[in-house]
């Protein structure tokens, strides 16, 4: 079994939600139509992230906020041993002709994007519709859905799992791992962090 290893600690976590950030100011502008969309459970945290830097950087918030819980919207909720539990979706906003961009920490398979934004056209029918990861697993994906803005490409094998943590919800400090899977228990279970 191989070793835990830290792909991403503290500091250089601020370092890539700056790029970020940056990327996005840069392809936005003004944020006048702009909405960012943390997609539940996980991406929340790194939309949170994303919109305090974006107001450190911008001044006060010029785009609309919100979160979205895309579980049955997913191809396989019914397929799960367990009954899922919803998460709080809050759009409080229409995205009709808006710029959305949909924010998640770890991008697996595609799976729950692909459920995200069937959950957004709820919400109405934006204008374009981009993707924020914190990582990218590039070589696992189900559906052919590409981020626009990465943080850090990963190659981990199927038998590795992303864990991201985040400072002051899963403990001491903000890091990403990539660290050996446990043998399922079953074949619907999903891992904690990866989507």
């Amino acid at each position: 079994m191989l070793d835990p290893r830290v792909i991403l600690d503290s500091d250089k976590l601020d370092l890539v939600v700056q790029r970020l950030c940056h990327q996005l100011i840069e392809n936005h502008d003004t944020f006048a139509d702009t909405c960012l969309i943390g997609i539940q459970p996980r991406g929340i945290h790194m939309a949170r992230r994303i919109d305090a830097a974006l107001q450190r950087l911008v001044g006060e918030r010029q785009w609309q906020y919100g979160v979205l819980d895309p579980t049955f919207y997913r191809d396989d909720f019914r397929r799960r041993d367990q009954p899922l539990r919803p998460a709080e979706t809050r759009i409080d906003f229409l995205v009709e002709g808006k710029q959305v961009v949909l924010i998640d920490d770890v991008f697996y398979t595609g799976r729950t994007v692909r459920a995200a934004m069937d959950g957004l056209l709820h919400y109405g029918r934006p204008a374009r519709v981009e993707l924020l990861v914190l990582v990218d697993r590039r070589l696992s994906r189900h559906v052919p859905i590409q981020p626009d803005y990465v943080g850090q490409r990963v190659d981990a094998v199927i038998s590795e799992q992303v864990r991201v943590e985040w400072a002051g919800i899963d403990g001491g400090k903000d890091r990403v791992w990539i660290v050996q899977d446990a043998p399922a228990k079953s074949s619907n279970a999903k891992p904690k962090s990866d989507a």
